[in-house]
């Protein structure tokens, strides 16, 4: 069984920053890709950072590049998504998700098999 939990979602100013973790308990074996998924309310899941499980290859959306680091700590198994100049738009609940394609990446929901129950994070101006 595989279990997905994230944390450290909070409150912020415009401007600040925030780490999100995703702990991992089960195998995840043969899911390539790692993801963070942003939910505004009111609108559809986006990808905004993956990694590839296998290159260790990341990906970003176009409003998280620059801003947003996805990155995994094998001694903890936990999967992290470091946020810096974060902005109102970015406020929402967060995912993480498992899952497995053919291509090296994907910010397609359809594709993730696991998901946590979300974060939320709030950033105000």
């Amino acid at each position: 069984q595989v279990q997905l939990v994230e944390s450290g979602g909070g409150s912020v100013q415009a401007g600040g920053s925030l780490r999100l973790s995703c702990a991992v308990s089960g195998s995840t074996a043969g899911s390539k890709y790692m993801g963070w998924f942003h939910q505004a309310p009111n609108k559809a899941r986006e990808g905004v950072a993956a990694m590839n499980t296998i290159s260790f290859s990341t990906y970003y959306s176009s409003s998280a590049k620059g801003r947003f680091s996805i990155s995994h700590d094998i001694a903890k198994n936990t999967w992290d998504l470091q946020m810096y100049s974060l902005k109102p738009e970015d406020s929402g609940i967060y995912y993480c998700a498992a899952g497995r394609g053919t291509f090296a990446y994907s910010f397609n929901p359809d594709v993730y098999q696991y998901w946590g129950q979300g974060t939320q994070v709030t950033v105000s101006s």
